[in-house]
């Protein structure tokens, strides 16, 4: 059995003149989703083995944010490859992963999240796969179960949407 955590980086603030797209900051929204998610995961017992973040700024703190929720921080791997990448560059990454790695948590960007999660999920509640065709948005998160014995054997079709939240059902999650 597989898990696989896909979280969209939470929002961030607009490129400023020069400065690059990679280097964006959480806006002051962002920050607070990051830690909400963050609480949702500790307190849902959606505790990643390992981590693998984008090294974008608004991927890294995002992931600082959420990761903070847990008494002891899960590992976390930052990835250049996720960042602005595709669904099978993400696949990729996935596939690397070791096998004593029970549950993933990747925390990416759009649209390659959003192309991977319509890519992996075969089944699941029929509403909430609905929800995730038509957005992924900031902070989104994509719970992905697997019968598989290893990341490696990872496939189109294979996976079950266990969840899908957003900011507005997180909050409604959390009240």
């Amino acid at each position: 059995m597989r898990r696989l955590l896909l979280l969209r980086h939470a929002k961030a603030e607009r490129v400023q003149p020069g400065e690059r797209d990679i280097e964006r900051v959480l806006a002051e929204a962002g920050r607070a989703d990051a830690i909400r998610l963050g609480h949702y995961l500790e307190r849902h017992a959606l505790r990643p083995d390992l981590a693998v973040v984008s090294t974008a700024t608004r991927t890294r703190e995002t992931w600082a944010l959420a990761g903070a929720a847990f008494a002891d921080a899960p590992p976390a791997a930052f990835e250049g490859r996720l960042y602005d990448a595709g669904p099978q560059a993400i696949l990729s990454v996935i596939k690397e992963t070791d096998p004593k790695v029970g549950t993933l948590l990747l925390v990416g960007h759009n649209p390659g999240l959003h192309e991977l999660a319509a890519l992996l999920v075969a089944v699941g509640d029929v509403d909430t796969r609905e929800r995730l065709q038509e957005e992924f948005p900031t902070s989104g998160l994509a719970v992905i179960d697997f019968a598989l014995d290893a990341w490696s054997r990872l496939h189109p079709q294979a996976g079950r949407l266990e969840r899908f939240l957003s900011p507005r059902t997180l909050a409604a999650a959390t009240d």
